[in-house]
């Protein structure tokens, strides 16, 4: 791969590759490598795979979690449980709590997390949609399932203030998920301990 590093095209692909998450200059190379291996073909339907995704798929309009309709298939779905909302950090934290099959309620996606040293603030997430989901009624609980980190409870307490008035229930994860943790991680039977001892705030 040496060779490559004289070509300014290659360092191109190899920077825009290490620009996703999780991924080292060591994995760049190899993906880039493996690219531009492969035939026309193959690469042309990776390209079209990317520019679907990002032109196709967008949020929910209710919860905000993705999706290729107005509506996502959970919020769409009338089996569940529309008196209690789980509150998540991000899209790909709602698999997580899906395989734990524990609850069949809905969700709401804060995309984000309060962050005053970052500059993020309330207005930065969607927290304004999920009061005016309440507002609307008919809703008996709210889980905060937000990291357990310091940004996520903050993040929770913050939340917990706006729905208190409003005389709807407030919970938090219980035991099993460590703190500093990402929920994302976190395996079915830690996230399922969780949901079932979860606490009232």
């Amino acid at each position: 791969m040496a060779g490559f590093n004289s070509i300014p095209v290659y360092e191109e692909l190899v920077e825009a590759i290490q620009r996703l998450p999780n991924i080292g200059r060591r994995s760049a190379e190899r993906i880039a490598y493996h690219i531009i291996e492969s035939d026309e073909k193959e690469v042309d339907h990776l390209v079209r795979a990317i520019i679907n995704a990002h032109d196709k798929i967008h949020k929910c309009e209710i919860c905000g979690n993705y999706t290729d309709q107005k509506v996502c298939s959970i919020c769409s779905d009338p089996s569940r449980d529309k008196s209690i909302i789980c509150v998540v950090t991000r899209p790909r934290d709602i698999v997580a709590f899906e395989k734990s099959r524990v609850l069949r309620c809905r969700y709401h996606v804060l995309h984000g997390l309060l962050s005053p040293a970052e500059g993020i603030d309330p207005d930065m997430i969607d927290i304004r949609s999920l009061i005016n989901r309440l507002k609307k009624g008919g809703i008996k609980e709210v889980i905060m399932a937000t990291d357990p980190s310091v940004t996520g409870e903050a993040t929770a307490m913050y939340i917990s203030k706006l729905i208190k008035p409003m005389k709807i229930k407030v919970t938090r994860l219980g035991y099993g998920i460590s703190v500093g943790s990402d929920l994302q991680y976190a395996d079915e039977m830690t996230l399922s301990r969780s949901l079932e001892y979860r606490n009232e705030i």
